[in-house]
């Protein structure tokens, strides 16, 4: 690490010698109202072609010969500033701007306008919460992954699942952040909801190729996700009553403009709303489920040069199975747990670090009872992770971020204990194997000229498995024979490797731009699922002696275009993905209580296709159009007879529209649109009776497909006029999902009727859909 800081500064010298009576213009930009920090702002020098956006932090920092400069600071949904500046020594400046009027402009997006032309970040996309917020909902409640499903080169896990797969990729392939934290089960409710309240959320970034050198561990895309500091200035409180949950939001300074917080939770009351039509005589009685998240968190500048933010979130769901007549209960909690604590330095103008600890948890428990026999299954993950990270602004032709990261992972796939009476039993199957992962990264977004900017990076990462351990011989019939015992924080086994990204601009003028980028990403952890969605019964391992590290290599090509003073943002996007290491289970396989990594099988993936997106973002009529034309295949050696097949969510054709209008101050519309092939799946081709018992043979991996998923959806937002200075604000949200009560199918299954004894045997096939048409309303406030 010394040896690579020494390089970094040694090169950025070397560049800032060439320089002469240089400044530095740096700072925050800030929300005027809240005091948030602007994540994407643009600081541009008017009519000198110099800009710099914001870093995830607010910072900035540009360096410019001496002299005077109109300075213009602009950001989405925000009035820009402009202001005349002489730079005849460094100077320390923040700028506060104010949101601008609902009508006169509806924002799609909270970054610069012409980003996806100027900047050489492929496969980037930047949300806002208030689109989010703008979209039609499934039983009232907001939810950003279903947003971002919408997107081209994204698609969900099936009808409601908040399931991500991006390029071809699992949902393991995702590495999903929370304030810095990983998320390791985004889904509530068996995912048909995600762990993220919208009230808590700042800021929503998806990367699904060219990812930055900064992130790894994950080989499909990165989610970053930014929660809200709380207002710097005075109090909030905002909240909302849906159908099925509830969210309350407050904010405000510990001591104004130096400290500030937020709390924020939601509660589903499903449990509630259920009880009064379950009858006392029913095997469901005094069963229940419910999910709740709680976000909390709080920071305290102690000068521009330092910040310090402690944040955290827990949720749980739980659910409660009773049954009276079996003498049968069983408690199901499973969910995330995260804190972070980071600090913001500024060395100078031109070196700004931020430091992170990190806490994660997730968990899942089963315990059931029945008369005097109890017993406890539980399985989860958790992390220790330190890191920091540094931006350094040498000249305008360069940004140079460079940092390092280690964590601390503990496994735990199957823990299994209880007892009958007085007799406990304890198996010695924990399994639990622990293991240290590091990362070291460098990277350089440079300006070669007006018309080409690269954004080269290098990643470094190890991952070691360590003890305590044991690795045991066995027979052919698998019978132990002997073992290596590796002591507590032995190392078992090690991988590393380099994760080189690249990354091409090529404006032709200022509204059109050829990209390409080329990145290798390597995976040491993986999701074993048996299900095609993220459920919580779902288990992570780590590499080990027996299990490899996932590989993929992406390239990436595109035409960026924008149209009418940047209204319209088109894109035109081709992808390719290999990936080696796969892992799937073997055929024939069937949960038991062991070391789960003796039944994977080991094989490749690749991925590509082409994706198109067509953003409008001006005016009264905002939203997109994505389309994606892709294929994904899987091919293992022991699998479907050696041949390649169809990933289960291979997905030729991939259509959403998105539109919201702003019909005046009172109402805002919008609708979603989406088409899908259908999902790839194995089927029974034939039924034969053997021994009086019916059995099938199954298809080839994947041979047929379900039918086409489509779906419309419709809301209204409606505002109530307020008058001046009017402290309470509420809103209402209608929403109708699946408008044309389109039954989607979820899963298909047979049953049989009649006898294949006396011919009468007749096997049909039944369909399984979830949501018909859903109506919903939600009433919002805030004071």
């Amino acid at each position: 690490m010394t040896r690579l800081v020494a390089i970094v500064f040694g090169v950025c010298s070397v560049l800032l010698a060439t320089a002469q009576e240089r400044f530095t213009l740096s700072g925050y930009v800030r929300d005027s109202l809240s005091g948030e920090t602007l994540i994407g702002a643009t600081v541009a020098v008017n009519g000198h072609g110099k800009s710099i956006v914001s870093n995830q932090f607010g910072f900035y920092s540009i360096t410019l010969p001496r002299g005077t400069y109109p300075v213009f600071v602009s950001f989405a949904g925000y009035q820009p500033v402009q202001r005349e500046l002489t730079l005849d020594k460094n100077i320390e400046q923040s700028f506060y701007l104010t949101t601008k009027p609902v009508l006169q402009e509806v924002i799609v997006s909270a970054r610069r306008r012409d980003g996806n032309v100027t900047n050489a970040q492929m496969g980037k996309i930047d949300l806002s919460i208030n689109q989010v917020k703008s979209l039609p909902v499934v039983l009232g409640e907001t939810d950003l992954l279903k947003t971002l499903q919408l997107l081209p080169g994204v698609r969900n896990a099936g009808e409601g699942n908040t399931g991500l797969y991006v390029r071809g990729g699992g949902p393991d392939q995702n590495l999903i952040l929370l304030d810095d934290a990983i998320v390791y089960n985004s889904g509530h409710l068996f995912g048909f909801f995600s762990i993220f309240n919208s009230d808590a959320i700042k800021n929503i970034s998806l990367v699904k190729g060219g990812m930055a050198a900064q992130y790894g561990g994950r080989l499909s895309s990165v989610l970053d996700v930014a929660m809200k500091e709380g207002n710097l200035n005075k109090f909030e409180v905002e909240g909302g009553i849906g159908a099925i949950a509830s969210r309350l939001s407050i904010q405000g300074p510990i001591k104004k403009n130096k400290s500030s917080f937020i709390i924020s939770g939601r509660r589903t009351y499903i449990d509630l709303l259920a009880k009064p039509f379950i009858k006392p005589n029913s095997d469901f009685y005094g069963s229940g489920y419910y999910f709740y998240d709680f976000n909390a968190k709080v920071n305290y500048i102690f000068s521009e040069k330092d910040r310090l933010y402690l944040s955290g979130y827990v949720g749980r769901d739980v659910f409660t199975y009773r049954n009276a007549r079996r003498v049968f209960k069983a408690d199901i909690p499973w969910g995330n747990s995260t804190a972070t604590l980071r600090w913001n330095h500024v060395f100078n103008q031109k070196l700004f670090a931020n430091t992170t600890l990190v806490y994660n948890d997730y968990a899942f428990s089963f315990g059931a009872t029945q008369n005097d026999f109890n017993i406890k299954l539980s399985s989860g993950i958790h992390d220790w992770n330190a890191k920091t990270d540094f931006d350094f602004y040498p000249s305008t032709r360069h940004k140079v971020r460079f940092g390092a990261a280690y964590t601390y992972h503990t496994f735990t796939p199957n823990v299994l204990s209880g007892n009958q009476g007085d007799n406990q039993f304890s198996p010695d199957n924990a399994m639990r194997k622990y293991a240290g992962e590091t990362g070291i990264y460098v990277q350089d977004e440079w300006d070669l000229s007006e018309r080409i900017k690269v954004n080269a990076g290098l990643r470094y990462s190890r991952f070691v498995q360590l003890g305590s351990y044991k690795i045991f011989s066995t027979d052919i019939n698998g019978n132990k024979t002997d073992s290596i015992s590796y002591g507590r924080n032995k190392p078992v086994k090690a991988y590393d490797g380099f994760e080189p990204r690249l990354t091409l601009r090529y404006a032709i003028n200022d509204e059109t731009s050829l990209k390409a980028a080329v990145t290798r990403n390597l995976q040491y952890i993986h999701l074993v699922s048996n299900a095609g969605s993220t459920l919580p019964t779902d288990l992570w391992v780590p590499s080990t002696y027996r299990v490899k590290p996932q590989e993929s290599w992406q390239y990436a090509a595109g035409l960026f275009k924008n149209f009418n003073d940047n209204m319209l943002e088109t894109s035109l996007e081709v992808y390719y993905k290999r990936m080696n290491n796969q892992i799937e289970y073997r055929e024939g396989y069937t949960p038991a209580l062991k070391d789960p990594e003796n039944d994977f099988v080991f094989g490749k993936g690749w991925s590509y296709g082409t994706e198109l997106f067509i953003n409008k973002t001006k005016g009264k009529l905002t939203g997109w159009i994505g389309y994606t034309l892709s294929w994904t295949w899987r091919q293992f050696d022991t699998l479907n007879e050696g041949k390649k097949y169809p990933s289960k969510y291979d997905r030729r054709h991939d259509l959403s529209v998105v539109a919201t209008y702003q019909l005046n101050k009172k109402w805002k519309l919008s609708g979603v649109f989406v088409y899908g092939s259908g999902n790839a799946i194995s089927l029974p081709e034939r039924f034969y009776v053997v021994g009086g018992i019916l059995t099938q043979e199954y298809s080839r991996i994947n041979q047929y497909r379900l039918a086409p998923y489509h779906r419309m959806d419709l809301s209204a937002i409606y505002t109530p006029r307020t008058r001046p200075n009017q402290k309470f604000q509420t809103n209402w949200v209608f929403s109708l999902y699946n408008v044309y009560n389109r039954l989607n199918p979820y899963f298909i299954y047979f049953s049989q009727e009649g006898s294949p004894y006396d011919g009468t045997l007749n096997i049909k096939t039944d369909q399984v859909s979830l949501f018909p048409i859903i109506p919903s309303v939600t009433w919002n406030f805030r004071f």
